[in-house]
């Protein structure tokens, strides 16, 4: 195990590959690569440019920023000072940013752009610690980020960051990560070096990435699971390209990473996307379509299926999956999924299509991973998390209530937090007197060492007939159908479950006119019986996977999307359950009463 500080990494890295391109982002349509030296170079300088500006070690700074490479430079020249990067999410509201720069005490503050600086407006007025507003992109009458690189470049502070640096212990406060939260105000979740560090020693040799390798980056570096990820790329030598959820596929197919890191949803709408223009095909090339996607849903691992099906396989795979990995650059060999479970099919049928998908699992507080599926070694388990990394242990609490098997998973090893910033009551609340972390996640293990989950704790509910109902689980396997965007599963304390669901607007409309069925907006298309009858063949379809108990027996279609913004997800796009029955209170009582 290395002696290694984590603002170390990009000397490091230039010792060991020295790439042109370690960093790379868009830039008025063409892609600006960032080499070792200059990464060194302008991390070297921001970080002089916050010492003249008086911050120090354990100081706190907040980033609002999609990723880009002055999210990493940035937050590089922060941990060269021993300060604390406290990220922020670019969807969240003003509110939220207002909470938590002031529970944090933050000093500085970085954005990207005009859109985020309207939000931010005026916080440095309303908040005693925030003493400046720093922009990447030019906005008139704010400061631009360049004026603190052009502070150090002038004024280099290198023996105090060298003093500061020899201070700082591997227990030391790395960063300030607020979790959004389902319920009140974000709790500020704190990680030390150890933390973070303990993670890439304990992945360094399940991940088999290096030199020759390019990750795409778009899923949000205030998230643990992306930020993670990119202190891994720096220790194992991958170049970092930055894009955008908004151009993925257009940057997928210019950046031709090897690997992508990606949440379900996102792969769910690649497999949909996949699935309709197999649908349009016609005669030979639509049956072949469907022989091999089928045959992709069937994939197991190691060659448990046996030579013949082996061989099909191959077959498949040039004359079909070929097009799906050209779709995503060609050149993607690992997608690392994580953030939130994933569905089987969506494993199968991807790493048949020779982009095998690794699940991991874990929460910000865990730094974030506890287990990971590996589906390219020899140890892959379809429907789990996988293995428990190495150095952490988990047991499973099991409690009155619940299936035979499962229980609560809890969690310890040098991963779990320190605890939640100036809130040691919530803190005693997760981590108990033993140092073991509970997760509020119900899962199991499988054959004594692949963990399953199959639902939130807090989330599971009785009817009134005394059934427990996970709603996750439900939620993701409703979710399967192509016509489903959102739905939230309801029915607490009464006769049976229901559900509100929210339409697939593009694949609706598209079926709508494919039956000439005419239509003016959303709330007049989610009222049309035939579209009603539609989604209740849809329900009929995945109720068979559930107990009758279980089964949706009534929905209610909403016309808009659920977002942070409008209150019903969190900023990692999480149900806040409460907030969605109080706003849909009525159609609650509609389908009840």
């Amino acid at each position: 195990m290395e002696n290694l500080k984590i603002f170390e990494l990009d000397r490091r890295y230039a010792e060991l590959y020295d790439k042109d391109d370690m960093l790379a982002g868009k830039q008025n349509g063409k892609w600006r690569k960032y080499s070792c030296s200059e990464y060194i170079q302008t991390s070297d300088s921001i970080a002089y440019g916050l010492i003249n500006l008086g911050l120090t070690k354990n100081d706190k700074i907040c980033i609002i920023s999609n990723n880009r490479p002055e999210w990493s430079l940035t937050d590089m020249g922060i941990n060269k000072i021993g300060a604390i990067n406290t990220p922020l999410y670019v969807n969240s509201t003003r509110a939220d940013y207002k909470y938590i720069i002031n529970d944090s005490e933050a000093k500085i503050l970085f954005i990207e752009n005009e859109e985020i600086y309207k939000k931010v407006k005026g916080l440095d007025d309303e908040i005693d610690s925030l003493e400046h507003i720093y922009s990447f992109e030019n906005i008139t009458n704010v400061k631009s980020w360049n004026e603190i690189i052009e502070l150090g470049l002038i004024h280099p502070k290198k023996i105090e960051v060298e003093e500061i640096q020899n201070s700082i212990s591997e227990n030391d406060l790395f960063t300030l990560i607020y979790t959004s939260g389902t319920t009140g105000n974000p709790k500020g979740v704190m990680l030390t070096h150890s933390n973070i560090l303990s993670q890439l020693y304990a992945i360094e040799n399940l991940l088999d990435l290096g030199i020759n390798d390019r990750g795409i980056s778009f899923l949000p570096l205030s998230h643990i699971f992306e930020r993670m990820l990119e202190y891994y790329y720096l220790f194992k030598g991958v170049s970092i390209y930055y894009g955008s959820i908004e151009n993925i596929g257009e940057d997928l197919k210019e950046i031709q990473p090897t690997v992508m890191p990606t949440v379900p949803r996102l792969l769910e709408k690649v497999y949909d996307k996949i699935l309709t223009k197999g649908k349009s095909l016609t005669g030979f090339k639509k049956n072949m379509f469907f022989w091999a996607l089928n045959l992709g849903l069937k994939h197991e691992y190691n060659g448990k299926n046996g030579f013949w099906y082996e061989f099909q396989l191959k077959i498949a795979n040039v004359l079909v999956f070929k097009k799906w990995r050209d779709a995503v650059g060609g050149n993607v060999r690992m997608i690392i999924s994580g953030s939130a479970a994933l569905q089987e099919r969506l494993a199968r049928v991807f790493t048949a299509a020779k982009m095998p998908v690794s699940e991991g699992y874990g929460l910000t507080e865990t730094s974030p991973v506890i287990s990971v599926n590996l589906a390219h070694s020899k140890k892959p388990c379809y429907g789990t998390v996988g293995e428990i990394i190495k150095g952490v242990k988990v047991k499973i609490n099991h409690e009155d209530g619940m299936r035979e098997g499962e229980g609560e998973i809890l969690v310890k090893g040098p991963n779990v937090m320190r605890g939640y910033y100036k809130k040691p009551e919530e803190t005693k609340k997760v981590i108990d007197k033993d140092n073991w972390f509970h997760t509020g996640d119900i899962g199991k293990l499988i054959e004594g060492k692949y963990l399953k989950i199959t639902d939130r704790k807090k989330e599971i509910f009785k009817t009134s007939g005394g059934k427990y109902i996970a709603p996750q689980v439900m939620e993701n396997k409703f979710k399967q159908s192509m016509f489903i965007e959102q739905i939230m599963v309801i029915g607490e304390n009464e006769k049976h479950p229901a559900a509100f669901i929210v339409p697939d607007f593009e694949i609706l409309k598209k079926w709508c006119k494919n039956h000439n069925i005419s239509f003016n907006d959303n709330e007049d298309i989610i009222s049309k019986q035939v579209v009603l009858e539609k989604y209740s063949k849809e329900i009929e379809k995945y109720n068979y996977s559930f107990n009758q108990y279980e089964q949706i027996k009534k929905f209610e279609l909403l016309p808009k999307i659920w977002g942070p913004d409008t209150g019903e997800l969190t900023a990692t796009l999480k149900l806040k359950r409460r907030n969605v029955l109080e706003k849909y209170k009525f159609l609650y009582n509609k389908i009840y009463n």
